[in-house]
């Protein structure tokens, strides 16, 4: 005698849980922002870049600075996904890409747990590196770790303060590229100061942009960018200054280096002055593509100055 099953009782195929897991890894894939990550590549490879100029490159104190760099990032990520959806930052007028915690795909509770994981990951990483260079690295681990939580975190978030540009100046390009340099020369350099200035300038515009795009909706939540509090006007401006500056700091190491690269240089420069115009012209949820074409900008800048510093 046959029986009848109930749908929502029989067992699921191995396609649907094919598809199940599918669309999980896409909501983790999507909470990690990976448009974003040039942010944290960027630094490292620069430093590194920095290192085998002076003919000092170690690919393990390498490769752990770009690990670390990655997984803080990311943690930086999951920790502003859900923080922000605890104090209500993510309303159901965000323009950008849905959030995952604020639109159900991923609990609070998963969330949280995964901030933790990848910032143990970034700490593990970081023991390594202090192991083979230099125990007084410890100190700087705290900070970004630190760095990480008071981003979107405690009773006075950076990111909700207007520090939020600040932060990522520092912990996305003094600090990675100094110390990526250093861990593998064992002493501090110029250049790097100079071009961890130019790369933290850049990564802020990805910061920029995000920020003109939500507005109207941090303005409402209460959320004190500093687009909210000084206006896109000066967003623009900003977002302007930050290209020329990072391109004038990389003139000397044009006017030392081959002519082959004054061509890639005005290209660069044309790139990024055609994105600063697009962000002059655009608004809200027009803004969402100029988010990634920033990344890409500061991808191409890498590769013109790290092959600047090998070439040297």
């Amino acid at each position: 005698m046959k029986k009848n099953l109930d749908a929502s009782n029989s067992p699921r195929t191995f396609g649907q849980i094919n598809r199940d897991m599918n669309r999980r890894l896409y909501y983790w894939l999507g909470a990690s922002r990976p448009f974003t990550l040039p942010a944290s590549i960027s630094p490292t490879l620069i430093g590194s870049a920095l290192a085998l100029r002076d003919n000092c490159f170690r690919p393990l104190p390498a490769i752990l600075c770009l690990l670390i760099a990655m997984s803080a990032q990311i943690a930086s990520n999951f920790g502003n996904d859900y923080f922000d959806y605890r104090k209500g930052s993510d309303t159901s007028a965000r323009l950008g890409p849905p959030r995952a915690v604020a639109s159900g795909w991923i609990t609070p509770r998963a969330m949280l747990r995964a901030t933790i994981i990848t910032i143990l990951i970034s700490c593990l990483c970081g023991l390594w590196l202090v192991a083979l260079s230099d125990l007084r690295l410890i100190l700087l681990g705290v900070a970004i770790i630190a760095a990480v939580f008071a981003y979107s975190a405690g009773p006075w978030p950076l990111s909700r303060n207007g520090l939020g540009d600040l932060c990522v100046l520092v912990f996305y390009g003094i600090v990675p590229v100094c110390f990526t340099y250093y861990v593998q020369a064992m002493r501090f350099g110029t250049t790097a100061l100079f071009l961890g200035t130019a790369i933290g300038l850049l990564s802020v515009n990805i910061l920029v942009v995000n920020n003109c795009r939500d507005y109207d909706e941090d303005f409402q939540s209460g959320k004190r960018t500093t687009i909210v509090i000084f206006g896109q006007r000066f967003g623009r401006l900003f977002y302007l200054f930050n290209n020329l500056a990072a391109m004038f700091l990389l003139l000397p190491m044009l006017l030392s280096s081959s002519l082959y690269f004054i061509l890639p240089y005005i290209i660069v420069g044309a790139v990024q002055m055609h994105s600063w115009r697009k962000l002059c012209k655009l608004s809200g949820k027009d803004l969402i593509p100029l988010l990634a074409q920033t990344s890409r900008n500061l991808l191409l800048y890498t590769i013109l100055a790290a092959g600047m510093a090998i070439a040297q």
